[in-house]
């Protein structure tokens, strides 16, 4: 009976360590991850296209501080999460945080076909292997146009100020569009442009196109050591004696670059000069 009875608080002492130890084990719930919102997207029916188009779309603080703040549009073909629309964003963010960019909502359109959307027809037979279909621009420019750009106003509080920025064939669509259509926007800016497109005919019929009436516009140049700096460079010195009729013109060679590292550091620069804050007025 004496063992029993000393035996009893052993026992219970025992169970209590052990159901401590089990509860040191027992560990706490990890957090549910959310998804982190950069931005929204949306889907879009395009007659002009024939296909449904996703539309990303970077909102900056100016925009989303305000009710009622109306901010310019930056449009950017290659503009799929997969290709360069999160780090074009980036820049809108860092450079309109630290005040040396205007705020800009940031309208990226994804690419289904790029090749076919951002080239214009050619006659090179070279050309025509790097895609099934090629030729686009006119159909995709048109998407822009009538059903991208009304839908933008639709749903964001915008001003008249629109912009495009691209690089390689985003870059050559964007420098047809210049040339060809330049009423659509009021700032173009391209790097490494794809000039050499069905054999360069486009930068050798830029002289004819400067000719007629047209806007006066903003336009920002950028060329890698991979660049067709040759044909930029012609086009700059097209533009130069009639600059006071055509607008402000920047080209900026980085030959430091190459064609797969220039588009962040030109992006970088030409917001900085094109969409720089205009200067607060002294007191």
């Amino acid at each position: 009976m004496v063992t029993l009875r000393t035996s009893i608080p052993i026992i219970l002492l025992g169970l209590l360590s052990l159901a401590e130890a089990r509860g040191q084990q027992v560990k706490p719930a990890v957090d549910v991850a959310a998804p982190l919102v950069i931005g929204q997207t949306f889907t879009l029916e395009s007659k002009a296209l024939g296909e449904t188009r996703r539309i990303n779309v970077y909102l900056p603080a100016a925009y989303t501080d305000s009710a009622t703040v109306r901010l310019p549009v930056l449009y950017m073909p290659d503009g799929g999460i997969a290709e360069d629309f999160l780090h074009v964003a980036g820049l809108v963010q860092v450079l309109t945080g630290n005040g040396t960019m205007r705020p800009f909502i940031l309208v990226g359109i994804e690419n289904t076909q790029r090749r076919r959307d951002l080239t214009g027809p050619t006659t090179n037979a070279e050309d025509k292997k790097i895609a099934p279909k090629v030729g686009g621009s006119a159909a995709y420019r048109q998407f822009i146009r009538e059903e991208l750009m009304p839908q933008v106003k639709q749903r964001y509080r915008t001003t008249s100020e629109t912009a495009i920025v691209g690089e390689s064939l985003a870059g050559l669509f964007v420098v047809e569009t210049l040339l060809l259509e330049p009423k659509l926007f009021n700032t173009y800016l391209a790097f490494d442009a794809s000039l050499w497109w069905n054999n360069g005919q486009l930068a050798a019929q830029a002289g004819t196109l400067l000719q007629k009436s047209r806007p006066a516009v903003t336009v920002y140049l950028a060329t890698s050591i991979h660049g067709d700096t040759a044909a930029t460079r012609r086009l700059m010195a097209l533009v130069r004696p009639q600059a006071a009729r055509l607008g402000n013109w920047h080209y900026a060679p980085m030959p430091e670059e190459t064609h797969a590292t220039i588009y962040h550091p030109a992006a970088l620069r030409g917001f900085r000069v094109v969409f720089k804050p205009q200067a607060k007025a002294a007191r």
